[in-house]
């Protein structure tokens, strides 16, 4: 009895086999694709039956075709019917697809399968999708096209590839009635690229700054940090985000992100850290001058924001065009000359530097020839120094 259900099961999978339409526009995993096979050859049997007289059937021999049958039946059953198992049965020389193929994102991957003259049957599928069966292209992707069809070799061709693209793909073929599938997988690798960077930033001196720097890519790419000062190029970190806490004027400028995955060039951005201090005066020089020549008294100041400059005599403060004078200031540096030095010029003038952050000033004399500055009484120098300073304050802060 069980083995006579064999039989009748058996047949009955052939013949509903050969009652399914067999329509491109059907997605079907790729054990289906062996029903669809079968259903091929089921036609072109009932073919040759119609040619053919009918003859009277033979009682079939329970001795040997049952037992055969219900290996054969059991084992593809189990085949077609268990996800995830591929179908091979007999020479497993053939098909024989190639290795991994690794492609670059917009590139052409090319899928070749090596079948020799007995196989029937070829197909391409795409996990559960058909893309070609023989020459007949299932799939309604344009990128999609068949390259060789011959008895020894059957390739596709997939164009302008992407990141969905990547999986595996199945050759599966009909020999000696035989269904077989050999597999090959798919790996897209993709450029670096810098998705998301933080925007360039301003902060005072001591605080902490973080910079962000996102990248995608196949296989994920390295991202580092870098310094770009006036010193050279710098390694800050290795790591998608770099971190400074309390931030020095000389850890400002240009800091590089790189992305790199070894697929193509890495992919640069910059940001730039403008880190803003109080100003301090780095040259103040004082400057001997004869009575009727052109003297010029310098103070060079380094601020960010850049310093505002003012000068001073005793408590009065100067300004272009007073007595012959002239103040100009250029970036860091402040000059106040003058253009025909007389003995009423000659003293203790002073340089006051501000910015949002903080003040600062220096102290310059202009004198004349064979003048002894440093026998100055100090004491009174200390003085108007500190009622200077008492001075340049109380302004500064009515001021911002």
């Amino acid at each position: 009895m069980v083995l006579t259900s064999c039989v009748s099961v058996q047949e009955k999978t052939r013949d509903a086999a050969c009652l399914l339409p067999l329509s491109p526009a059907l997605s079907l995993p790729s054990q289906t694709l062996d029903l669809n096979l079968l259903r091929i050859q089921c036609r072109g049997r009932r073919q040759r039956q119609r040619q053919q007289p009918a003859q009277p059937r033979e009682p079939r021999s329970l001795k040997m075709h049952q037992p055969a049958c219900w290996i054969v039946f059991s084992v593809t059953t189990a085949l077609l019917f268990i996800p995830g198992v591929p179908v091979r049965s007999g020479d497993a020389t053939f098909p024989k697809a190639m290795d991994n193929v690794t492609v670059r994102q917009g590139e052409s991957a090319t899928l070749r399968c090596t079948i020799d003259d007995r196989v029937t049957r070829v197909a391409w599928l795409n996990r559960s999708t058909i893309l070609y069966a023989g020459n007949d292209k299932w799939s309604i992707d344009p990128r999609v096209i068949i390259l060789v069809n011959t008895p020894t070799q059957y390739s596709i061709m997939i164009q302008n590839v992407d990141v969905y693209d990547e999986g595996p793909y199945t050759c599966s073929v009909q020999t000696d009635n035989h269904p077989k599938t050999s597999r090959v997988h798919l790996i897209v690798q993709v450029p670096p690229q810098i998705m998301n960077i933080s925007s360039d930033v301003t902060v005072n001196e001591g605080s902490s700054v973080t910079l962000l720097c996102l990248a995608i890519g196949r296989p994920e790419p390295t991202v580092t940090w870098r310094h770009l000062s006036v010193k050279g190029q710098g390694f800050v970190s290795e790591d998608e985000y770099l971190e400074i806490s309390d931030i020095k004027r000389d850890q400002s400028g240009e800091y590089e992100c790189s992305a790199l995955n070894d697929v193509a060039a890495p992919d640069v951005r910059k940001v730039k850290i403008t880190v803003n201090y109080p100003p301090y005066i780095s040259k103040a020089k004082n400057t001997g001058v004869s009575v009727g020549q052109k003297g010029i008294l310098s103070c060079e100041a380094s601020a960010v924001p850049m310093a505002e400059f003012q000068w001073f005599k005793e408590d009065t403060r100067l300004a272009t065009g007073l007595d012959g004078m002239r103040i100009e200031n250029k970036g860091h540096m402040s000059t106040l000359t003058f253009f025909n030095v007389s003995e009423k010029d000659y003293g203790n003038y002073t340089c006051v530097a501000t910015n949002k952050l903080g003040i600062t000033n220096a102290s310059i004399t202009l004198y004349g020839p064979g003048a002894v500055i440093d026998g100055v009484n100090s004491a009174s120098r200390a003085l108007a120094c500190l009622w200077l300073s008492g001075t340049l304050f109380a302004h500064f802060f009515i001021k911002f």
